[in-house]
């Protein structure tokens, strides 16, 4: 082997065999890893923007921002946007074309826009003001489905949830963890399955994870910090 050649890649199943599946306790090694790894990752702009003030309203407005949107886009749209208005009345006052120009250029602004105003409103009206702390309730905003609303459940309130993003959805499946379809089949496998003390963190972990490491295509599996404990379920090439 030339010195320049990057280390051989263990070789682990790519397809599952019969109906197996990772035993729930094989994540404890994978959380352990990543948990070290990701000292020198970002962490996701929502998570960071919780950590820096925990508020159930700015937690709910930046993930809807994110939402197809690069972190840099989106947190610097949501500067822009809390410095205009940083309560649901003040925002709803701004109107859709004054809100879409501050977000811009995040992905579908001007959907997002009409969103941001028809949510407010809803907070205002209903919840004076609040940003409402049950799963059903935050469900019937405008806009709003399962993944924010587990991402305000667990960064604005600190509350149980699993928040399965499309990073969150492929690792689980490429681990050999969980076997599903849809990021809303992988919620609920991981309901089932991941013990409670993984649920706030899986999708920290795993986002960065799916950032920087574990790429959709030709993910970095010689570098990999969980090479050892992963199936690289559908995985063809890799680097």
């Amino acid at each position: 082997m030339r010195p320049s050649d990057p280390a051989p890649v263990p070789s682990l199943r790519s397809t599952p065999q019969s109906d197996d599946l990772q035993p729930a306790e094989a994540i404890h090694p994978v959380v352990a890893a990543l948990t070290e790894a990701a000292r020198g990752w970002r962490v996701p702009v929502v998570t960071e923007m919780a950590r820096a003030r925990r508020d159930p309203f700015r937690v709910l407005i930046a993930c809807v921002l994110s939402s197809r949107t690069k972190d840099e886009v989106t947190a610097e749209a949501a500067s822009r946007l809390f410095a205009a208005a940083a309560a649901p009345e003040a925002m709803a006052a701004l109107g859709q074309g004054r809100i879409a120009k501050l977000v811009y250029p995040v992905g579908f602004y001007n959907t997002k826009a009409r969103h941001l105003v028809a949510i407010c409103r809803e907070l205002s009206n209903r919840w004076e003001g609040r940003v409402p702390e049950e799963m059903d309730e935050l469900l019937t905003l405008p806009g709003v489905g399962r993944k924010t609303a587990n991402l305000v459940l667990t960064q604005g309130f600190g509350k149980p949830g699993i928040c399965v993003d499309t990073h969150v959805h492929r690792i689980a499946n490429r681990l050999g963890y969980v076997r599903t379809k849809t990021p809303r089949e992988t919620e609920f496998a991981l309901r089932e399955k991941l013990p409670p003390e993984h649920w706030i963190v899986i999708n920290d972990l795993l986002v960065a994870f799916g950032q920087h490491c574990c790429t959709p295509v030709s993910p970095h599996c010689s570098t990999c910090p969980v090479s050892a404990h992963c199936w690289r379920v559908g995985v063809g090439r890799s680097r």
